[in-house]
């Protein structure tokens, strides 16, 4: 069962979850179905973007059912962006979502470090910025329109911080030397061929398709703005109240992660058309699989969820006044996640 949540900025008020505390509490429940007393029903939130591909291969192809177990019913909710998503878990729409970095910080700060948990990393890299070819460098953005796809998302924080380190400005009332047009991603494809925008800040499948379909062409990438071109796009993070009832479900969330992180990376053929199936699903229809290619050749997916780069996007965030200071220390929950990846050999990430 699939829902798609359209959630108003109001909702994210009127409810905000309780109960912080350890996921470490997640037993050894290996078995078919939840734990005793825990959930009959997950609700998991994603986008539909290549960046969710770890999503999107694990619920295409079963990953997450499976470790679940018959006994527990999976229902899926689709979101155009982070912000949305937050107000969703908020309100109990969804109990885990993948996320990108700033929102699920947003949520942190905006619940005082009670309503979430980063438990596992998903993916890194796969966002540029696509502008029209006459633009050819960051000084002709001036007096141009650049769209993100929602304000306050990973994206909107990082083109308005890069900008402000270029000399621009990018204010949340649109005034400033480049205006930044939020917007939903499907839309984006369309303004930018009618000339309504000028450029997007936006993660794949949209750049590679905005290259492609759009004529475009890339001028920043973001990695190249990460030290070793590292930076967090994708994590998942859950509700620390449903985490405190269900620590098994928990556990088989994570380990659905890690499962569909290695079919990505073992068969990347196979992983593809998994993506592909399910973005049709959402969408009505698949992408071109040139789009899918250059798309995949942008991401690395990992259970890493590169720390470093969510405390160096929630600077960010402070700098361009979207974000009040904020300690992050307890936000990260690994434990979980590293057993996993202990007991399979791999190597453990790390909160730092």
């Amino acid at each position: 069962m699939r829902r798609t949540f359209k959630w108003r900025a109001a909702t994210a008020a009127l409810v905000i979850l309780a109960g912080a505390g350890a996921l470490t509490a997640c037993g050894d429940d290996s078995s078919g179905g939840s734990g005793g007393g825990e959930a009959k029903e997950v609700k998991l939130g994603f986008f539909p973007n290549i960046t969710h591909a770890t999503a999107l291969v694990g619920v295409q192809q079963g990953i997450f059912a499976k470790n679940l177990g018959p006994g527990v019913k999976l229902t899926t909710a689709s979101f155009n962006a982070g912000p949305a998503a937050v107000e969703a878990l908020f309100a109990k729409g969804v109990d885990a979502t993948f996320i990108g970095p700033n929102p699920a910080i947003n949520a942190w700060a905006k619940s005082k470090g009670q309503a979430i948990k980063i438990i596992s990393g998903a993916a890194s890299g796969g966002v540029s910025l696509i502008v029209k070819p006459e633009i050819t460098s960051v000084e002709d953005l001036r007096g141009k329109k650049i769209a993100t796809p929602q304000l306050g998302n990973t994206q909107d924080v990082a083109v308005r911080y890069y900008l402000k380190s270029k000399g621009l400005t990018a204010n949340k009332d649109g005034s400033g030397d480049v205006k930044i047009v939020p917007q939903e991603n499907s839309q984006t494809i369309d303004t930018f061929k009618q000339g309504a925008i000028d450029g997007a800040w936006v993660p794949e499948p949209f750049a590679s398709r905005l290259i492609l379909e759009g004529k475009g062409k890339r001028l920043i990438n973001e990695k190249d703005l990460w030290p070793g071109g590292k930076f967090v796009i994708t994590h998942l993070i859950v509700s620390t109240e449903f985490a405190k009832k269900n620590p098994g479900l928990v556990k088989k969330l994570v380990q659905g992660t890690v499962e569909a992180t290695d079919f990505i990376n073992n068969d990347q053929a196979a992983a593809k058309k998994a993506v592909n199936d399910q973005l049709a699903k959402l969408s009505g229809k698949p992408i071109d699989e040139k789009i899918l290619d250059a798309a995949f050749k942008e991401i690395t997916f990992t259970t890493d969820p590169v720390a470093s780069s969510l405390t160096a996007g929630a600077q960010h965030a402070q700098e361009i006044g979207l974000l009040e200071p904020v300690d992050l220390k307890g936000i990260y929950d690994l434990t979980i996640l590293n057993d996993i990846l202990k007991a399979a050999g791999k190597a453990q990430v790390n909160a730092r």
